[in-house]
């Protein structure tokens, strides 16, 4: 089967409101690179949105894979327990980046995680109402889009959603927002639509993913413990995106110093297979009863024994400095290009560790934001074999999340590759030119 036969049977098959970034469908791939049906090679800029931190099909993720498959695929943990749960809990609870004993539970999805982390936050606090961040993404279930902080196209058409739910801006020093207006916010919300003794939790993610890379400053997480602790509310860390290495940290919120309550995961913490899980203090994980919290697939063998190959090769392979590496490279490759007048004008560089985006604006020293370059760059690098993806508010940010496990060799030639696809955009020419 070719691309083009396979884009035909789509069409027939799958829904409008599942979208593709890209026009291939893969037939292999190997760390960072991919091949498509039609046998061309890809550099992976996006590794499944963050999922591949150790790359595709990492040899120690395919041998624990492989062992677990030999002795059984599934149980369901509420019916019968495995070890490599229990021992992925542990080695969770060793890395939780908070003082004091804490437990893990589980799941099969981001949105899951996070769905869960709210529940055990409301048991917990005996609190009904949630605060997440403009900009932010939770997920797609009916609770995970009312905690996400951009209507289109993640709510448009969906609602009512779940409440009660309040977003505060969050700070983007390139969109106008500062930490002293977000913090404001709050102190309206509180005045005006919800007493903070009826709050559970506030969640957000240290690193804005969809919304744009945008860095929760340190200083904003340290007010916003300091509200939670005087207001008996518990902060959530979304680390979905940003756990396991790739913002240099196991976790992003470590760059802060600031300990939150809860933390849920996913993504990259399974090389590839579906697996999510809530990290909480002991006290706060313990206070739904037995049998409120569960899942079918949550916890399964495989994504167990896939997460403590990960574990294994996070610490082995030393991802946290190849993270900084990575991120240094990108850093400097875009503040290179940012001086060039022969394509798209870019700013605004940010992010931590492997987790880089830039902006693409309207004109060189401009302030507007192009988000319909960026989308051509995006089609025009897929063209030059490159996948790499954009984000924000309006679509305006090219983002990195390369598995970390990229060779310098194969992240030149991806740099390479986007450099060329972002001179065509500017000089107008085809995407496929």
């Amino acid at each position: 089967m070719t691309n083009a036969q396979l884009l035909a049977r789509r069409e027939h098959a799958l829904p409008r409101g599942i979208s593709t970034a890209t026009p291939i469908f893969a037939a292999r791939a190997e760390n960072a690179e991919l091949w498509d049906v039609d046998g061309r090679r890809y550099i992976d800029f996006v590794g499944g949105i963050a999922v591949l931190g150790v790359g595709h099909r990492h040899p120690r993720v395919v041998s624990a894979v492989r062992d677990q498959l030999e002795c059984y695929t599934h149980t369901a943990f509420q019916v019968c327990g495995y070890e490599p749960y229990v021992e992925l809990a542990e080695r969770l609870n060793a890395l939780a980046p908070f003082t004091g004993e804490a437990k893990t539970i589980l799941f099969t999805t981001g949105a899951e995680a996070v769905e869960n982390a709210v529940k055990i936050a409301r048991a917990a606090t005996k609190r009904p109402a949630v605060i997440s961040f403009v900009g932010g993404f939770h997920g797609r279930s009916m609770l995970g889009l009312a905690l996400t902080g951009k209507v289109a196209p993640y709510k448009r058409e969906f609602g009512p959603l779940p409440g009660p739910v309040y977003h505060l801006p969050f700070p983007a020093p390139y969109a106008g927002v500062t930490e002293e207006q977000s913090l404001q916010a709050l102190d309206f919300l509180f005045a005006a639509d919800v007493p903070p003794s009826q709050v559970a939790a506030i969640v957000l993610e240290p690193v804005q993913g969809e919304g744009g890379f945008h860095v929760a400053p340190p200083s904003l997480l340290a007010a916003l413990r300091k509200i939670c602790d005087h207001h008996g509310i518990l902060l959530v860390a979304d680390e979905v995106q940003t756990g396991f290495a790739r913002t240099g940290k196991m976790f992003a919120i470590e760059h802060s110093g600031i300990e939150p309550d809860l933390v849920t995961i996913a993504k990259s913490l399974a090389g590839g297979l579906p697996l999510a899980g809530v990290i909480g203090r002991s006290s706060v994980m313990d206070a739904a009863e037995p049998g409120g919290l569960g899942g079918t697939f949550g916890g399964s063998p495989l994504g167990c024994a896939a997460a403590l190959a990960v574990l294994d090769i996070i610490a082995e392979e030393q991802l946290l400095t190849r993270a900084d590496a990575i991120g240094a490279r990108l850093r400097a490759w875009t503040e290179k290009v940012s001086a060039r007048n022969d394509m798209p004008a870019i700013a605004n560089v940010r992010g931590l560790g492997a987790m880089i985006g830039f902006d693409v604006l309207k004109a060189h020293g401009a302030k507007e934001p192009d988000p319909g370059a960026a989308k051509r760059i995006v089609a025009a690098a897929v063209q030059h074999g490159l996948l790499v993806l954009s984000a924000g508010m309006q679509g305006e940010t090219i983002r990195f999340l390369p598995p970390l496990t990229i060779t310098d060799e194969v992240l030149e030639e991806g740099l390479t590759r986007l450099e060329q696809a972002m001179v065509d955009i500017s000089a107008d020419r085809p995407a496929d030119a």
